[in-house]
């Protein structure tokens, strides 16, 4: 199964015997004071050079995000998405828990956009797909619902598997829906990452899903976390990972390995690309 997204001029495929494709996820002012205060001022400044980044780190698709507290998210986020379109080519993931802010981004985005995110309550699928229809997109489905996110695996997949039954149903194709299993903290669960890790492999074999995965979050509270994030992201991809969102400067090297080891690079020519950038850099 294939996911297709697009800008204007570029197109991305995700899927199984593709090489992975990362997520930027630095557009996102969770955390980060700077780029916070930045468009608390109306000034884009911040994102133009964070999609720059990303793009040259490797990044294939940009998600954005200006979910701050108290800011009109109706007008800035379609203001985020012109700001990038006009310095890089990825296709963008418009990132919002706000559907007017989705719908007004959506509006301007020119290409396929992935939107992130729907997930398993009624009230969240009764209000995105609609919009995700609408406007053509692939969207990220949370597997999390009213009651939050399960706690095993099986009970992750029945989310997925209603989120993936109600896309269909409005007329969202499958390969359209990208699955994004969650990962939480070993720090409060030992098991969390094994618990993420089976969700991938029944979602795969069950639904033929593409997955996404909010990698960094395995590693919340834990110390040396970049090693962390690159160790369980190389078990994800082998499992069936293959659009996470990531810091692609961190782990894209780690992301190349895993690729070459799994047969995803004939002649190993991205991964040895790869080392020779690194070398210059």
């Amino acid at each position: 199964m294939e996911t297709m997204v697009s800008s204007a001029s570029k197109q991305v495929t995700i899927g199984d015997q593709r090489p992975t494709v990362l997520i930027g996820e630095r557009i996102n002012p969770t955390g980060k004071k700077k780029l916070t205060a930045a468009l608390q001022e109306g000034d884009l400044t911040l994102v133009r050079e964070e999609a720059t980044a990303q793009v040259k780190a490797g990044a294939d698709i940009l998600d954005v995000n200006v979910g701050v507290p108290g800011l009109d998210e109706v007008t800035l986020l379609p203001q985020a998405v012109q700001a990038v379109m006009e310095v890089v080519a990825a296709p963008i993931c418009i990132d919002s828990s706000n559907v007017k802010a989705l719908e007004a981004a959506l509006q301007v985005y020119q290409g396929k956009a992935l939107v992130n995110s729907v997930n398993g309550e009624e009230r969240s699928l009764a209000s995105v797909l609609p919009v995700v229809k609408q406007y053509g997109a692939a969207v990220i489905g949370l597997t999390m619902d009213e009651k939050g996110i399960p706690p095993t695996a099986d009970k992750r997949l029945a989310v997925a598997q209603k989120i993936v039954e109600k896309a269909e149903s409005v007329g969202i194709p499958r390969e359209d829906v990208i699955i994004d299993c969650l990962a939480l903290t070993v720090g409060a669960d030992a098991t969390a990452g094994m618990t993420t890790i089976e969700t991938i492999r029944k979602v795969k074999a069950e639904l033929g899903a593409n997955i996404t995965l909010g990698v960094s979050n395995i590693s919340f509270g834990m110390p040396d976390r970049e090693l962390l994030n690159s160790v369980f992201l190389a078990i994800a991809i082998a499992a069936g990972l293959n659009c996470p969102v990531v810091d692609a400067a961190k782990v894209r090297a780690a992301v190349l390995a895993a690729d070459l080891s799994l047969g995803r690079d004939p002649n190993a020519t991205r991964y040895i690309r790869g080392f020779r950038q690194r070398q210059k850099g």
